[in-house]
């Protein structure tokens, strides 16, 4: 299916956040044939999530990913800083911080202003969906939709299932995942859920790996993207994906699992000195735009 294809999606879709992942999460669906609302916190991070949005949609005009021209395409982003606008959404996706309680709070606020039979969902990468479930008052409406980072050149999304769900809601996913072009895969609400699970569990061992000095962070990689076929290595990944973000995700799943996932002395270091990978520009490897 290609991007522009509109089947299965909803004509008017709702992101709360507009970073990285946010916006590049309306960047899919707006190649979907989607009309989206981003909602931030205030007039300059609004402003900035426009523009995060309209750079993405252009480079990929650029690249002939879309046969609509960005005129077409910036005709459909709407900007707000208040929820409301979210009124006539049929799904609003929540891609705030990956903290606990600021996404309670923002699924909170997000709820008292979508219509009674839009559907409610969370980009969180770790934490329960059922906890955040907990103090909506639809639990049946809301599930999770975790995209990868960066969205549009990732294939995979993970459909969350909470224990409130509806589960006619794993069938809808499905089709609003592939109709963005994306291969959705249906998990349960489990501690990281499939792909952080076991993401986490490969990069803490190959931060130890290099805090016990076994090899370097870019050998480390090439033993897992020669010997064992994977794209990208575990410590690349972690710097794309945030040495901040891994660390959030760790200490859920050492809360939920236990000492196994402990985050490495390293990491928390490299956190505490402002070294998060590609968006401050060093991790364990340098960045550069």
């Amino acid at each position: 299916m290609t991007p522009d294809a509109a089947t299965d999606v909803p004509d008017r879709v709702g992101v709360l956040g507009g970073g990285r992942m946010g916006a590049g999460i309306a960047h899919a669906f707006l190649l979907a044939g989607c009309r989206v609302t981003v909602v931030e916190r205030d007039d300059d991070a609004a402003v900035a999530a426009a523009d995060r949005v309209r750079e993405s949609l252009a480079r990929s005009v650029e690249r002939g990913a879309t046969a609509r021209d960005a005129a077409d395409l910036d005709s459909a982003i709407a900007v707000s800083v208040d929820p409301s606008a979210f009124a006539d959404c049929a799904l609003v996706i929540e891609a705030v911080p990956e903290d606990r309680a600021l996404k309670t709070d923002a699924l909170r606020r997000v709820e008292d202003s979508i219509a009674s039979d839009a559907i409610l969902a969370s980009n969180t990468s770790s934490i329960s969906i059922d906890d955040l479930a907990a103090s909506l008052a639809h639990p049946g409406r809301f599930l999770g939709l975790h995209f990868f980072n960066p969205v549009p050149a990732s294939t995979l999304v993970e459909v969350v299932m909470g224990s409130a769900s509806d589960p006619a809601l794993a069938d809808a996913a499905r089709g609003w995942v592939s109709a963005i072009g994306k291969t959705p895969i249906v998990v349960r609400d489990a501690p990281g859920f499939a792909s952080s699970r076991l993401g986490v569990a490969l990069a803490l061992e190959a931060i130890r790996m290099v805090e016990q000095g076994v090899a370097s962070a870019e050998d480390i990689d090439r033993a897992m993207e020669l010997g064992y076929r994977h794209p990208m290595g575990p410590l690349r990944t972690t710097d794309i994906v945030g040495l901040d973000v891994r660390l959030g995700i760790a200490e859920e799943l050492q809360a939920a699992l236990g000492e196994r996932f402990a985050p490495p002395a390293l990491l928390r270091q490299m956190v505490a000195e402002g070294r998060l990978g590609r968006k401050s520009g060093s991790g364990f490897y340098e960045w550069s735009e």
